[in-house]
């Protein structure tokens, strides 16, 4: 690997916006998770400068004035909630320090970062050893009585905004805030979401096993406005886009025994042969594709909960 000299704020900005749009090119505009050996194959002047660390969540090459990445790593279905992260009532994500207090260098590189409104990458992780690239984030304040930074998960044109520096979070109504905080989960939880399920159902339709990922969605058992609403993979279905529409529409319920079935009215109609095949005759079946890891598979309480949904207009 070649040595880099310290780059200047403007050689820092070239690297940052060379290496997220080979981010984009690579992972279909962040829909789609990376192998940690990929992220490494990034190029830059005729040299590699890794774009995350195996070994540390916080990343500042040695030629960097501040953090380039930031990991979240994957946690093992069942040991505890996938994501760590909150949003605040300002609409911003949270990054916890680094454990060692606020002047050990990981935590100096996030804040000259900050100060800088230098863009960032945000690596989460979706399974071992897989990444969800989520960028350009920016981190917009720190709050040091909870050891933590603001991060605002960006969209692609802000690349081409002056960064900005705020010492606080921006002053927001209560909608305003509402809707800050949904934007937040789902530019953050929506292709981390999406990569954990389809890895868990083997880029397979739960209800009809139809194996084309560009026709599959992740599903949520129990939407994110609800509660228990939570990004995680037992709340997920891997479904293909007829059978998710059902699904959210309550035209077709899924039973906690993980069988299928369709609202009475639709099993009376007399229509073409994707109503008769896609829907009708899958009533009273079991799914046809379920997660290997029983800890991955959905969850008996939220089947539950939205099967009593479904029952309400079935």
């Amino acid at each position: 690997m070649a040595a880099f000299p310290r780059m200047t704020f403007e050689h820092e900005m070239k690297f940052r916006h060379a290496a997220m749009e080979w981010l984009a090119m690579r992972t279909n505009d962040g829909a789609e998770p990376m192998y940690y050996l990929d992220i490494e194959e990034f190029e830059y002047d005729g040299a590699k400068i890794p774009l995350r660390n195996r070994y540390k969540g916080i990343w500042k090459p040695a030629s960097f004035g501040a953090a380039l990445s930031f990991t979240t790593k994957f946690t093992k279905p069942g040991r505890e909630r996938p994501y760590e992260d909150a949003v605040g009532s300002d609409g911003l994500m949270r990054y916890k320090w680094r454990d060692g207090g606020p002047d050990i260098p990981d935590n100096r590189a996030l804040r000259a970062a900050m100060e800088a409104g230098l863009p960032l990458i945000w690596f989460y992780g979706v399974a071992e050893g897989v990444y969800q690239a989520v960028f350009p984030v920016f981190l917009v304040g720190e709050e040091a009585d909870e050891q933590q930074f603001m991060v605002e998960v960006a969209d692609m044109d802000r690349l081409s905004r002056d960064g900005q520096i705020f010492s606080e979070g921006p002053s927001l109504s209560v909608v305003e805030k509402r809707y800050a905080a949904r934007m937040a989960r789902q530019r953050l939880h929506q292709p981390v979401f999406r990569s954990m399920v389809m890895r868990a159902y083997d880029e397979h339709c739960a209800v009809c096993a139809l194996h084309h990922v560009e026709l599959l969605d992740a599903a949520h058992i129990l939407p994110d406005a609800h509660e228990d609403g939570i990004a995680a993979v037992t709340n997920g279905l891997s479904l293909c886009k007829i059978h998710h529409s059902a699904y959210d529409r309550k035209f077709m319920g899924i039973r906690p025994d993980y069988v299928v079935e369709i609202r009475t009215d639709l099993l009376n109609e007399v229509d073409g042969p994707m109503l008769r095949h896609g829907l009708q005759e899958r009533h009273g079946e079991r799914l046809l594709v379920l997660p290997q890891q029983r800890k991955e598979r959905p969850s008996s309480v939220l089947l539950e909960k939205a099967y009593l949904r479904f029952r309400e207009v079935a």
